[in-house]
């Protein structure tokens, strides 16, 4: 995303992969990101390995998930502003992420959906956009 573009950004994400949907006066971009991941898999009854194994695949799944965080991170971070959709936990541990980085402020929704096309993500982000500015102008009116 180029640096003097004002851009509005969907972002759809899982553990699995990220897809942005960036919309600014010059058009719609999309990428995908993937994590490289499987899924993630806790082994219950270890008993060689006990809480110590599971700690270090804990450690290196969520450090694998911050570089992954961090990956999509630089491809949005010129937003003006981001919604975040996904059905799991990562849209909320990337909330997170984007704090610890001083971006939370660019976050105007943050909504759990199941899968979603790249159409489908443009749609729902011209659609909040789009309400976002009706309540805008009718403040400016009012005043």
């Amino acid at each position: 995303m180029e640096e003097h573009t004002q851009a509005d950004v969907g972002l759809w994400i899982d553990h699995r992969e990220a897809v942005i949907v960036v919309i600014s006066a010059s058009g719609e971009e999309t990428k995908r990101i993937l994590s490289n991941m499987e899924k993630h898999v806790r082994f219950s009854g270890a008993a060689a390995e006990g809480s110590a194994g599971e700690d270090v695949r804990d450690r290196k799944f969520g450090n694998h998930l911050n570089s992954f965080y961090d990956e999509i991170i630089s491809n949005i971070r010129d937003a003006n502003s981001l919604q975040i959709f996904g059905p799991g936990e990562a849209k909320g541990e990337f909330e997170k992420r984007l704090e610890e980085k001083g971006l939370s402020g660019k976050v105007i929704n943050v909504e759990t959906v199941d899968k979603m096309t790249e159409r489908q993500i443009a749609a729902k982000v011209r659609e909040r956009l789009t309400h976002q500015q009706a309540i805008h102008l009718d403040k400016n009116h009012r005043s």
